[in-house]
């Protein structure tokens, strides 16, 4: 179980990021957070693991500490918890495979890490999570050569050579088009459904996140840093609820879930 309580993060330039931000996500959950731009979306994702410090308050995985644990201590419980990224973070001049095998870093000794040699068994799971995400094929490709949603599918098979117990998902598909930001989800889907990974996953479609989500949580920054404006099952987060949070300037993005085809009713630069 992942457990926050009274999370709040203030940059040094005073920027109000989240405040006294509190949620249990149970095993197994897809959670699905939602805000405006600023609202803490990433921050909280980055604090999580802790890329990003806390300024106060607590995070727990499985019962550990991550905010008091030390930096040999935060390595192991970072390898419980696998990262996708809005921008992909791969090397492009390197092949799919190498990018894949840098998500095994964490189990690997220093020198092997740095001479970049890994065992047989390491591109065996590499090609198996390459073939999990449908692009075997590009395993000797130069990342720099293959398409948006590819290449957020590679990320996607990085992510999951930690073996992990948490997935987080920062605006995975917020540079994909419609039908391929449904595939993308699918993959999400499929590995939290089948593997029981926890899955937690920023979003700015609303449409998405009824059809992904078993919960949403809509967070919104009035100043103070963002906080909890909703809190329950996807399907109650309408369009009316979401107007009631966000105004009434703020329009639903839908994109149909049975073929991924565009259909906007969209907010102004989406939900972010």
């Amino acid at each position: 179980m992942l457990k926050i309580e009274h999370l709040t993060k203030i940059y040094g330039d005073g920027t109000k990021a989240l405040h006294d931000f509190s949620i249990e996500v149970p095993d197994g959950q897809f959670l699905v957070i939602i805000g405006l731009s600023g609202s803490g979306k990433s921050t909280l994702m980055r604090c999580i693991n802790r890329l990003v410090e806390p300024t106060s308050g607590k995070i727990w995985l499985d019962g550990e500490d991550v905010t008091a644990a030390s930096q040999a201590h935060l390595r192991r419980i970072r390898l419980k918890v696998g990262m996708i990224f809005q921008n992909f973070n791969l090397v492009n001049r390197s092949s799919v495979m190498t990018n894949v095998l840098s998500g095994r870093l964490g189990y690997r000794d220093t020198l092997s890490a740095i001479v970049h040699r890994f065992p047989r068994g390491d591109y065996e799971l590499g090609m198996r999570n390459l073939q999990r995400v449908g692009i075997p094929e590009k395993a000797w490709t130069r990342a720099d050569s293959l398409s948006g949603g590819q290449r957020q599918r590679v990320g996607i098979a990085r992510a999951l050579m930690k073996e992990p117990r948490y997935m987080l998902a920062d605006e995975p598909v917020a540079s994909l088009d419609p039908a391929t930001s449904h595939s993308v989800m699918k993959y999400l889907e499929q590995i939290n459904k089948e593997d029981g990974i926890t899955v937690l996953c920023n979003l700015h479609f609303l449409s998405l996140a009824r059809r992904y989500a078993d919960r949403v949580i809509a967070l919104r920054n009035d100043g103070r840093g963002g906080e909890i404006r909703f809190d329950g099952p996807a399907a109650e987060i309408n369009e009316a609820k979401f107007r009631d949070i966000y105004g009434q300037d703020a329009v639903e993005v839908e994109i149909g879930p049975g073929d991924g085809r565009e259909a906007q009713d969209a907010i102004p630069g989406g939900i972010r």
